[in-house]
């Protein structure tokens, strides 16, 4: 059974890696709360086409087709085209403009799509620089991605995540490669993924959503693109944000809702402050982690209404006490990640 919350919108616009799975293992609950409910994927990894992120999903149990899936590279696509005047044009009347992609063959058959010829070299005088993620970004493709930006070529990513969740915890992101080609240039690139609100926008148009939710795991990323987008977001505490990164985030990425997962939800949980002490008190019991994020979802607002009114340093959380006020409300606040 899906978590109530998400009957009240008519579509979800949902992350994937840390939210549904995390490499070949589903997350918790997703199945559950992604079934009779019209989802459009939202992903900022660029390292796989529309077509390989819904095989993927499938195979790990979530009949996916092509069309449920947004990447940031047929964001940053659409971004260069926009960016070099294409926007209005059929994509097959402009082949002779060029694009040097740094990442996988999948970004540069996107890039294909959209009307670029793809070169193999900065000498070939390429009009933008579209970078994504790739295991096989290297030192060649960087460089030469670096050369032809020095040229005059447009800048573009498809995202600035600097890590990326997998099985084993976090790795290099695409945003930590773009920073090498940042050093190397002084050009900061135009980022068409999240936390940009564009593509939480094309999303719920091809749904014809007139009310999404976005859900996610990261809050610089799919809860700041959400709220960007002027939706309703949900941030499940099941990959790369805290529990206290939860409590300490700024004001543009706090989510409307907080949740273990899509599936799991405990009534009756509650907080409150006196000064700067909140103390928790438990509802329904049930699984610690289940319990952290209910602890976690009364718990955040009061924080935050102290954080915002200065009675408690957000960068520190020094100035600030929480307390259970029985046996499973303590073990739900340190059951809290750091």
């Amino acid at each position: 059974m899906a978590h109530p919350i998400l009957a009240h919108y008519d579509a979800l616009l949902v992350d994937l890696d840390g939210t549904v799975f995390e490499g070949s293992h589903p997350i918790d609950g997703a199945a559950e709360g992604l079934a009779h409910h019209d989802v459009i994927y939202v992903t900022n990894n660029a390292s796989r086409s529309p077509e390989q992120v819904a095989e993927h999903l499938t195979s790990i149990g979530f009949a996916t087709s092509a069309d449920q899936v947004l990447t940031s590279a047929m964001a940053a696509c659409d971004m260069a085209r926009a960016e070099l005047g294409l926007a209005e044009q059929d994509p097959s009347s402009h082949g002779e403009v060029k694009a040097y992609v740094i990442g996988n063959d999948s970004f540069k058959e996107l890039a294909r799509r959209a009307g670029f010829s793809i070169v193999d070299s900065a000498d070939d005088e390429p009009a933008v620089v579209l970078q994504g993620h790739s295991p096989d970004n290297d030192w060649k493709r960087l460089s030469e991605g670096a050369l032809a930006i020095r040229r005059g070529a447009r800048y573009i990513a498809s995202n600035l995540d600097t890590t990326l969740p997998s099985e084993r915890g976090l790795l290099v992101g695409n945003g930590s490669m773009v920073a090498a080609v940042t050093s190397a240039t002084g050009v900061r690139p135009s980022s068409a993924g999240k936390p940009g609100p564009a593509m939480f926008h094309v999303a719920a148009d091809k749904l014809g959503s007139t009310k999404p939710l976005v859900v996610g795991d990261r809050l610089d990323t799919d809860i700041a693109g959400g709220n960007a987008a002027g939706f309703d977001t949900l941030c499940t505490v099941t990959g790369v944000s805290s529990h206290w990164d939860v409590l300490t985030c700024t004001p543009e990425h706090r989510p409307t809702f907080i949740a273990a997962n899509m599936r799991d939800h405990l009534t009756g949980w509650s907080a409150s402050a006196e000064g700067t002490t909140v103390q928790v008190r438990s509802g329904e019991h049930g699984p610690t982690a289940v319990m952290a994020a209910e602890a976690l979802a009364v718990v955040a607002p009061v924080v935050w209404e102290l954080i915002d009114h200065g009675g408690v340093d957000a960068q520190s959380l020094n100035d600030l006490t929480i307390n259970g006020a029985d046996e499973a409300a303590q073990a739900a606040v340190e059951g809290w990640r750091k």
